[in-house]
């Protein structure tokens, strides 16, 4: 891994766990409004910004710790 690309992935991981404390606090912040419609829209926001966080975090995690392919799972029949 270059140093270039863990650069990226540390980018990529700080706007993440920024936006992803931005969408907590609007959805805690939004128990407190009384207009309903009000509070429809900071749910529906906040809930977007934490499943885009979420998914910014998941991709860096299968970039950095990739699945194993079939050939280096380990075969009892070989054995």
């Amino acid at each position: 891994m270059t140093v270039l690309t863990r650069i990226k992935y540390v980018a990529i991981i700080a706007v993440s766990l920024f936006f992803l404390i931005v969408g907590i606090n609007t959805l805690i912040g939004c128990f407190r409004l009384k207009n309903p419609v009000e509070f429809v829209m900071y749910l529906f926001s906040s809930s977007l910004l934490i499943l885009v966080s979420i998914s910014g975090l998941i991709f860096v995690f299968f970039r950095i710790f990739p699945p194993k392919q079939k050939s280096e799972i380990n075969n009892d029949k070989n054995s």
